[in-house]
């Protein structure tokens, strides 16, 4: 049997900040969090769909150029759009994807887009990239607690 809830999160490690998803996933798993899986990927993909079945619901997390920093949470809907026919799909196509695969509404989901500062290749998660991965951590913690 699943878990109720989901933590999926994104990203490339060896690029900077871009490391803000997988990191979060790893201190939400360290916790040990009942009712919770942390899947981490470095990007999403049409396969990922699956991932959602059984689900009551899920958080998408990934690093981002636009949130306020330090994260910002929005809800989501199952959406079709370009992202679909590329290697770097959108949560909300992952959703419309399990909408038209299962014939089922997708589970309600959210996505964190925690506010990162650097992208190059083989650096290091910039300080202020830590400090609102810090926020957010504690703040998945207090959702994923509250929302079971």
């Amino acid at each position: 049997m699943k878990p109720d809830t989901l933590v999926f999160s994104w990203g490339n490690p060896s690029r900077g900040d871009d490391a803000l998803g997988p990191l979060f996933a790893d201190a939400i798993e360290a916790l040990q969090l009942p009712g919770v899986e942390c899947l981490t990927d470095f990007q999403l993909q049409v396969e990922h769909a699956l991932d959602l079945v059984g689900r009551k619901r899920v958080l998408f997390v990934d690093a981002s150029m636009a949130a306020d920093a330090p994260f910002s949470v929005k809800p989501l809907s199952a959406r079709r759009d370009a992202s679909f026919t590329t290697h770097a799909m959108t949560p909300e196509a992952i959703l419309q994807v399990y909408t038209d695969t299962l014939d089922s509404e997708a589970p309600p989901a959210w996505l964190l887009g925690i506010r990162g500062e650097q992208w190059e290749l083989g650096a290091t998660p910039s300080r202020g990239a830590l400090s609102n991965l810090e926020a957010a951590v504690r703040w998945g913690q207090t959702w994923l607690l509250a929302r079971q």
